[in-house]
């Protein structure tokens, strides 16, 4: 078992040490692996996907937690395992009403093996207060151990993710999908007050999120999208979300094919990513994410 100091270490030494690819390394920091996905794409499999896309480094949520166990075991230098708290079908809707998910995170942090805790779907009619008990538990135990929570929210307003990020500005927290359903407009509010608020770009291409997109019929990011990260350059990364199909908010009946998608997913994210200056591509491509899970220590400027 790799200890987290070290682990981080091995991480970017095996981010240096990738060979050349026709691609440049990409960082995914929205990776899926679930049962449902197991019956259809082996971890071996998974991991062979993972190269063949030039995927230099690959946050990967497991449902059980323990399926990103399994892929960091075959790809130490690519894979960095976050802590899941959903196990069977309808936990994405029940976590935040569960207190045990509390205790399970603190384990599952302090054996060493987890860099962090998410996805969190916190979803209009499902979601409980910001101050809820297990979410400001979960908050500690993410403060406690200096590690990011990734979170999904999905409202028509930035109001919710607003109260979170203010009331816990020493949490880092990663924003799933951009904020989802949310204009540029309102993800720029909670970048500008919340300092401790990264965003991630997973979803956000013509497959998912289709009434939200970020980029053009000429695959360019869109003026507004453009402008934003512009405005904070080392805030924003990119992800996949691996998961098919996108009728349905999870399938978890049926098998997910969503690796057998995971080209095209990161090919969009490429594709605007090669018209943006290089050293701008360079941070959402690779150095955001790569920086984001090696910092340590509180976050500063919060309030």
């Amino acid at each position: 078992m790799l200890q987290p100091m070290r682990f981080l270490v091995y991480l970017l030494f095996g981010l240096l040490s990738l060979p050349a690819w026709s691609a440049p390394p990409l960082a995914d920091v929205h990776v899926h692996y679930k049962w449902s996905q197991e019956d259809v794409t082996s971890a071996q499999q998974a991991v062979a996907i993972l190269e063949e896309n030039a995927v230099a480094l690959a946050v990967v949520i497991g449902t059980p937690a323990e399926l990103a166990i399994e892929l960091q075991r075959l790809a130490p230098q690519r894979v960095i395992p976050i802590w899941s708290p959903y196990r069977k079908p309808g936990d994405w809707s029940t976590w935040a009403h569960d207190a045990d998910v509390i205790d399970q995170a603190r384990k599952a942090l302090e054996s060493g093996q987890y860099h962090g805790i998410g996805e969190l779907h916190l979803v209009g009619g499902f979601a409980p207060p910001p101050h809820s008990p297990v979410i400001a538990g979960l908050a500690a135990v993410a403060e406690d151990f200096d590690v990011p929570m990734l979170l999904h929210t999905e409202f028509s307003t930035a109001d919710y993710m607003l109260k979170l990020c203010l009331r816990y500005p020493r949490v880092k927290l990663l924003w799933a999908h951009a904020g989802a359903i949310l204009t540029p407009a309102q993800v720029s509010d909670v970048l500008q007050r919340c300092p401790n608020v990264w965003a991630e770009l997973s979803a956000r291409d013509p497959w998912r999120f289709v009434n939200n997109p970020i980029t053009g019929d000429d695959g360019a990011l869109l003026p507004e999208w453009r402008d934003l990260i512009g405005s904070f350059p080392d805030r924003f990364m990119v992800g996949s979300d691996p998961v098919w199909s996108v009728e349905r908010l999870d399938s978890w009946d049926e098998p997910d094919s969503g690796w057998q998608q995971y080209g095209r997913f990161i090919a969009f994210h490429r594709g605007w990513l090669r018209l943006l200056p290089p050293d701008l591509a360079q941070k959402l491509r690779r150095d955001n994410a790569a920086a984001f899970f090696r910092k340590t220590g509180p976050v500063k400027g919060g309030r």
